[in-house]
């Protein structure tokens, strides 16, 4: 799949059925909320600074469900408590969320709930301490321009710049064949070549993001970034690497069963990639674009269920 059949096919799965994303996506929601502290700090100091009358703020690779608004509700108590601390006597900002993913992503979820969303807020908040909020879709790849040049004070992706812009062409000969055969992305069989490949395509795109959105930040202007990443330089762990290689030992079943091709299974390849705090770093320095203020690395705490009250394991096998 190329990078524009990508942009036009690729999407988390939409609705609220059993295998949609707003039903499988606690794991995601529960690094979000380990983070909030961080999000929420830099929002906060970022208001301090600039005080604008209409804040802008840019999720990228919002997706849809619940996860979604919830970001929004706490971004929007963040700023008015920062107001009141530091211009009470002023008019609160309006409000602009910027939700931007790609083409084929189930926006229309997030628009029908938006009704009940702004009266839970109103609810939540007095009359005269109810912020003006505006929010609009932003279809597209944040690996190009998405916004005017310096219109957003504050941009967030959770839980998206690991999507690669497309599969890196390196993973494939010159009849076309995967060099990364009954694998869906690095595994503990991959040739080196294909680690090398995924790593030189997440350099080229993490840069083109990191370039593409200096245009669009205003000066000043932050950005908190939730990234899946590994602890070191290995490839191969119980983490990311891991789930991947579960879902292609899956395949490999449905190809012993006779249910698909082993072709097809051969020619699949994930457009992800999970960078060390190392590469990231690199990157941004390298860029130059922005600077790297703080950079953590939170681990989700497996032993715990989820609110629906299933294992980790289950949680993990329906977010894959």
């Amino acid at each position: 799949m190329d990078k524009r059949d990508l942009e036009r096919e690729f999407h988390m799965t939409g609705g609220v059925g059993k295998t949609s994303y707003a039903r499988n996506s606690s794991l995601q929601k529960k690094a979000s909320d380990d983070a909030k502290h961080i999000t929420l700090e830099i929002l906060q100091q970022l208001y301090k600074e600039t005080k604008p009358k209409s804040l802008v703020i840019a999720d990228l690779g919002c997706s849809s469900g619940p996860n979604t608004l919830s970001t929004i509700r706490d971004i929007i108590k963040a700023v008015i408590s920062a107001h009141r601390r530091e211009i009470p006597s002023q008019p609160l900002p309006e409000l602009n969320f910027f939700l931007n993913d790609l083409p084929g992503n189930d926006f229309n979820s997030i628009f029908k709930t938006l009704p009940d969303f702004h009266l839970e807020l109103k609810r939540d908040t007095n009359d005269d301490e109810s912020p003006s909020v505006f929010i609009a879709a932003y279809p597209g790849s944040f690996y190009g321009r998405l916004f005017p040049e310096k219109t957003v004070h504050f941009i967030y992706a959770s839980y998206s710049l690991h999507w690669l812009s497309k599969v890196p062409p390196a993973l494939y000969d010159d009849q076309g064949k995967s060099i990364n055969k009954g694998c869906v992305n690095i595994c503990s069989s991959s040739p080196e070549a294909v680690s090398k490949a995924y790593y030189s395509q997440f350099k080229e795109d993490f840069s083109s993001f990191l370039w593409f959105r200096s245009k669009e930040v205003v000066a000043g202007g932050r950005m908190v970034l939730i990234v899946l990443g590994r602890k070191g330089p290995d490839h191969v762990d119980r983490g990311n690497s891991f789930f991947w290689e579960l879902l292609a030992r899956s395949l490999a079943d449905l190809v012993a069963q006779g249910e698909t091709e082993e072709e097809k299974l051969d020619s699949y390849e994930m457009h992800f990639y999970a960078p060390s705090a190392a590469e990231i770093e690199d990157e941004v320095n390298k860029e130059g674009s922005f600077e790297l203020v703080k950079l953590e690395m939170l681990e989700v705490d497996k032993e715990k269920g989820n609110e629906d009250g299933i294992s980790y394991g289950k949680a993990a096998a329906k977010t894959v």
